[in-house]
């Protein structure tokens, strides 16, 4: 199914006279403290985060997945709810891909298909923690990693291959994360893990067009329990350092211990020029993939305010970050849970952005503690909707997507078409 402008202007329509008052209220209440709304309002409005194409469906875990039935059981289908989230954001119009997952089978027919959509590609995933049919090597117990140089060379294949995929779509980036590690003592030989994972990446760094990023991703446990062979930033950012300047650390906020301070490894990696993207998510207890913003909203606050401070004081130059979402769900209609995942990442950057850094440096220069508490806090508890609203609109989507999702019936039309028991293909 396809939003149609039509659809959107209509819902918008006995909404714009209360969000005008709101914004109106909004602009008046911060000039009053210095601060200028329309940047960030442009600032929203340019935002763009993508969305992996292993969210659509029900995730699910071992103990079982539950379908909602109109899932796309399809590449196309999934970029065609990439569409209606992007048409009601304006925020989701780039897709990530995981091959073998979803794997194109006609490339140029599916760029031009997400091109009329308007969404394009974003980083490319591999896949070698998981063994695929016909395949000869099992990566049972490593893939770039694996003491057996014949799983290691095949790893390295299907890495170059997702490459290969990559620019036919028009992606720039190739997203590395290893299942590789060890689940008992004495299993592997960590510096020969590590060293073989080295001389792999190489390989597929060599592989790289011009243009292109690596981004190695990092995690310190499951699904081996002992040691994971990139298990936390500084490996991940001493392997990118090795390989050259196209490779860069990649922060999945739910691929840390918890209470770890994720905002201080994003300053680091900031201030080192090697921060390359996010996976955005939240935990209770590990690599939950819950929802954005649902358990942890100061501590993505207190992630954002790193990043508006580190790009704007950025030497050695660190490019953009990728931004991205990376979640899976079992109870929640994917959809919507992506709604509000777009919209808590974008909540988060809003505020940052409302943050004196002046008055925060001189906090800090007089050792003031409780001022620089004071500086943060209040822009965390300001509610930023309208601007959020404001952006959305003046891109052309709606003042309240999730709402509007809900009374258009989407997920009622996509049943109908696709069936009840439909089911995302991947996962």
């Amino acid at each position: 199914m396809k939003l149609t402008k039509k659809q959107i202007t209509q819902a918008n329509k006995g909404h714009l006279a209360t969000h005008a008052k709101q914004l109106k209220h909004l602009k008046e209440d911060l000039s009053r403290k210095g601060i200028q709304v329309e940047p960030i309002i442009q600032t929203i409005q340019k935002y763009e985060v993508a969305i992996p194409s292993w969210a659509l469906g029900a995730g699910g875990t071992r103990f079982g997945r539950f379908g909602f039935g109109g899932e796309p059981g399809n590449l196309h289908q999934k970029i065609e709810d990439i569409g209606v989230l992007h048409a009601l954001t304006q925020s989701a119009g780039a897709v990530s891909l995981h091959i073998p997952w979803d794997i194109p089978e006609n490339p140029a027919e599916t760029k031009r298909f997400a091109k009329s959509l308007g969404i394009s590609f974003d980083a490319m995933n591999s896949n070698t923690f998981q063994d695929q049919p016909n395949q000869k090597h099992s990566y049972k117990y490593g893939s770039l990693a694996d003491r057996d140089a014949k799983v290691r060379n095949q790893a390295v294949r299907h890495n170059k291959k997702v490459i290969d995929y990559g620019i036919a779509l028009g992606s720039k980036s190739l997203t590395v994360w290893l299942a590789d590690g060890a689940n008992f003592p004495g299993q592997n030989n960590f510096r020969e893990s590590l060293n073989n994972t080295l001389q792999s990446l190489k390989k597929i760094y060599a592989h790289l067009p011009k243009d292109w990023k690596m981004f190695i991703e990092y995690k310190p446990y499951e699904p081996n329990f002992y040691s994971m062979v990139i298990q936390d930033w500084g490996t991940s950012f001493l392997l990118a350092n090795q390989l050259g300047p196209k490779a860069y650390t990649l922060v999945d906020l739910g691929h840390h211990l918890p209470n770890t301070n994720i905002e201080q490894i994003v300053a680091t990696l900031l201030s080192q020029g090697k921060l390359g993207g996010f996976h955005f998510n939240d935990s209770k207890y590990g690599d939950d993939d819950l929802s954005v913003g649902s358990i942890k909203p100061y501590q993505l606050f207190l992630i954002f305010n790193e990043l508006v401070y580190g790009l704007s004081h950025n030497k050695p130059k660190n490019p953009i970050p990728a931004w991205m979402i990376d979640a899976s769900h079992n109870v929640k209609d994917p959809l919507e849970d992506l709604l509000q995942s777009i919209h808590a990442i974008e909540t988060a950057y809003a505020k940052s952005l409302l943050i004196n850094y002046q008055e925060l440096a001189l906090a800090q220069k007089n050792n003031d503690v409780t001022l620089g508490q004071e500086i943060l806090q209040d822009a965390f508890h300001t509610d930023v909707r309208p601007i959020l609203r404001e952006a959305r609109k003046r891109a052309g989507g709606v003042l309240n997507p999730l709402g509007t999702y809900r009374a258009l019936g989407v997920r009622e039309r996509l049943i109908e078409e696709r069936g009840a028991d439909s089911l995302a293909s991947g996962l």
